[in-house]
């Protein structure tokens, strides 16, 4: 063939093509955000039509390291302003146990009016991220606004009274200094052994006038904490000015607060107004939900929002079981076999990935600690995280396999997987480089010294520990930790071309690794230990979500997770919460919606509070976060390299729009359906990553300013070749949709959220 009949045939291929493609044209579509945000994030609000009277039910705020929550102390005469300090950790030698190495409390502050509290009504305004609220006493009405500063390490609560309220007060009450497991124990905590010869710490030393004072506590294991307060008065107006701080080793931290508290004074309460004002409007836009039919769940997701920016900042604490609302509780630390990973689960898809630093740098930072975490005969080149630590990830020395009673060892590889996703929504390579693949590959360098290759040929593990069950030989959890930690360390070196030495031993995991073990019923615990008794936790479900080794793209694995699935969920007996958004997630990725939104619907009422904080036989944090991200699991997913959009809407959300969520591979999508049907998807890449694009409309139509090449590879599957910075508009082929995302209307309710009468 000559170089002129090449030409032709080339250009009869692409011909074809052309034809057999669907509509790609020329044009400069852009979806536009209509969202009045004060309007529509005023009907998120809490709204207590009655006083609070426990930490549940409470108002709360937070900025990542300090917190506040104010509820009526039960059976007493004024309101509590609970206060909390991230930073403030016990530092006991000899563990790094829930008694030695834990979160502290701090106190409180009582508002005492001078009549009796007869009624109240209170309110949360997410938009500004302050609480407002009216009390009604026998003599009069307080009138009170309060919030943590966004940026500064400090709380504002201004009142104004009338007449008979003019002489309402302050006083400071100091927490106990021990262990809130040690006093959760105590005060009727019986099921937790308290440590033998457990020393208290000094008291507080409290030094206050009526208008001003401070707090210090020492500790005898070195360090101190401190608030510092004053009240001051302009006008009919109060303000009460509070600062807490912690210093480690140094002793410092009354200096710390009262330098605060001079800067912050300085600034006055209108400059500090508007930059509190300013940090969170800027935040909640980064992306925007809304679901027409259900404004229950509508006002729970916001919620969750801003609980996440409550909860951490990108340089500030890492959230914990209870963020900045620490209580008396049997969990005052980070719990890593299950608890973190779901608390930051849903910032990635919300397009808030600022916040995602307080993880990042909790994992990142502390490598000699994880490195001491591995016991001493394999430290070298590895890296562990036992079951709960504080914010430096120091913990108790990691189980050894096969010895140990309880070797929970895949807990660093899960939370590695989340420093992954977080690693695929922005697509930065030298984070990739310098900082991930390095410690992922310390967190499988652990499980190499245990693999044995058996009689079948295949490599097994030795006995470890399924999370929340018990221990097994080749565990499901490890299984699928460690052969999702080979297949991302053989694509990390891949896609950075990295020569490591360790390669063809990953690439030998992969290709004999034992297959995750199964029965008549589904994915077992382990070889030795079917799944025979409740069990609230998924982590024999781990390959299937939130790893998708297995997945619905295979028929085979499709039925096994409906199986495996289906028979946890027929055992509810110890099910909790998270038991219930898991199994809508998983529902999710087998594109079942109805399905998820039962799932979901069993978290609201019997586990969730007026406020959506959640307790178990304490309260923790992750479990209604982790239920937004059930609904962005339900709207949109990315993993195995394709953007699915609208994978699993249930019937009942036939109208639902969101803006500007995140994928893999950094894509920024925008998409409205109503009536059951899709009526545009908006694409942006952000990092110029291969796009495959999954959707339910039939006849697609592909738009942007140039004319993209576009292919079909599988059912409703399509290739599109958008590059850095582009964006492409897919709507149904000759419609014309108004490309507008609106908050969807409501019908008018009062809000779902907060204490009603």
């Amino acid at each position: 063939m000559n170089q002129i009949q090449h030409t032709l045939c080339g250009a009869l291929v692409t011909l074809l093509a052309l034809l057999n493609c669907p509509a790609a044209k020329s044009a400069t579509p852009s979806v536009r955000l209509d969202v009045n945000w004060p309007q529509f994030m005023a009907r998120q609000d809490l709204v207590w039509d009655k006083l609070p009277e426990h930490w549940y039910d409470a108002a709360y705020m937070g900025n990542g390291m300090l917190g506040l929550m104010i509820y009526k102390e039960p059976n007493a005469n004024y309101l509590r302003f609970e206060t909390g300090n991230c930073a403030l950790h016990d530092h006991r030698p000899g563990s790094n146990d829930l008694f030695h190495a834990c979160r502290l409390l701090t106190g409180h502050f009582e508002l005492h009016p001078q009549g009796t509290i007869v009624g109240g009504r209170m309110r949360l305004d997410l938009w500004n991220a302050e609480t407002t609220a009216d009390i009604e006493t026998t003599a009069g009405h307080i009138r009170l606004r309060a919030y943590v500063h966004s940026d500064r390490m400090i709380i504002l609560t201004q009142l104004s009274t009338t007449e008979g309220e003019a002489g309402c007060h302050w006083r400071w009450v100091p927490a106990p200094s021990e262990s809130p497991r040690y006093l959760f124990a105590k005060n009727g905590g019986n099921w937790i052994k308290v440590p033998d010869n457990y020393p208290l710490n000094p008291a507080p030393q409290v030094d206050s006038t009526q208008t001003e004072g401070t707090s210090v506590q020492n500790y005898w294991a070195g360090g101190t904490s401190a608030v510092a307060w004053r009240e001051t008065q302009r006008g009919d107006g109060r303000t009460l000015w509070v600062t807490l701080a912690n210093s480690y080793p140094a002793t410092d931290a009354l200096n710390r607060c009262q330098k605060e508290l001079c800067s912050a004074m300085r600034a006055g309460e209108r400059r500090l107004e508007r930059s509190h004002r300013r940090w969170w409007h800027a935040y909640y836009p980064a992306s925007f939900l809304t679901l027409p039919d259900d404004e229950v769940k509508e006002s729970f997701y916001w919620i969750q929002m801003y609980k996440l920016a409550s909860a951490t900042r990108g340089d500030r604490a890492l959230i914990d079981c209870t963020g900045p609302w620490l209580t008396l509780t049997p969990w005052p630390n980070a719990w890593w076999n299950l608890n973190v990973q779901l608390t930051y689960w849903p910032l990635n898809a919300a397009n808030r990935l600022e916040l995602a630093g307080s993880l990042e740098n909790a994992l990142y930072n502390h490598t000699d600690e994880l490195r001491r975490n591995v016991p001493e005969p394999y430290r070298e080149g590895s890296y562990a995280l036992a079951r709960t630590s504080g914010g430096d990830c120091a913990s108790e020395p990691v189980g050894i396999p096969g010895v140990s009673e309880a070797a929970e060892v895949g807990n660093l590889t899960w939370a590695c997987h989340n420093l992954w996703l977080i690693y695929r929504h922005r697509m930065d390579d030298a984070l990739l480089r310098n900082k991930l693949f390095p410690l992922l590959r310390g967190a499988v360098n652990y499980y190499l010294h245990f693999l044995k290759e058996e009689a079948d040929g295949r490599l097994h593990l030795p006995t470890t520990f399924s999370p929340e069950y018990g221990s097994a030989a080749d565990c499901h959890y490890d299984l699928a930790l460690l052969r999702w930690g080979c297949q991302t360390l053989l694509a990390a070196a891949d896609r950075l071309d990295i020569d490591d030495p360790l390669r063809l031993r990953w690439r030998e995991v992969l290709d004999k690794l034992t297959p995750f073990p199964q029965d008549e019923n589904g994915l077992r615990i382990g070889r030795d230990v079917p799944y025979a008794q409740s069990h609230r936790h998924y982590s024999h479900l781990l390959a299937a979500y939130p790893l998708y080794l297995l997945n619905r793209e295979t028929h085979a694995d499709s039925a096994l997770i409906s199986q495996s699935l289906a028979y946890w969920q027929s055992k509810r007996g110890a099910h909790q919460g998270y038991s219930l958004t898991g199994a809508a997630s998983i529902s999710a990725a087998l594109g079942r919606g109805d399905e998820a939104l039962d799932y979901l619907n069993g978290l609201f009422g019997r586990f969730l509070s007026p406020t959506t904080m959640y307790r178990e036989s304490g309260p923790v944090i992750e479990t209604p976060l982790s239920g937004a991200q059930s609904m962005h699991d339900m709207l949109l997913q990315s993993w195995g390299g394709k953007v699915r959009v609208f994978p699993a809407v249930p019937r009942a959300w036939a109208d639902v729009a969101f803006y500007g969520l995140l994928t893999e591979g950094a894509f920024r999508v925008t998409a409205s359906r109503k009536g059951g049907h899709t009526e545009f998807i908006e694409i942006t890449s952000q990092a110029g990553e291969p796009l495959t694009v999954v959707t339910d409309i039939e006849r697609p139509e592909f738009r942007s300013r140039r004319t993209l090449r576009v292919n079909q590879v599988a059912a409703r599957t399509w290739q599109v070749d958008l590059r850095r910075g582009e964006t492409v508009v897919i709507v149904p082929e000759s419609a014309s949709p108004e490309l507008v995302v609106r908050p969807a209307a409501h019908r008018a309710k009062p809000n779902p959220y907060g204490l009603k009468r």
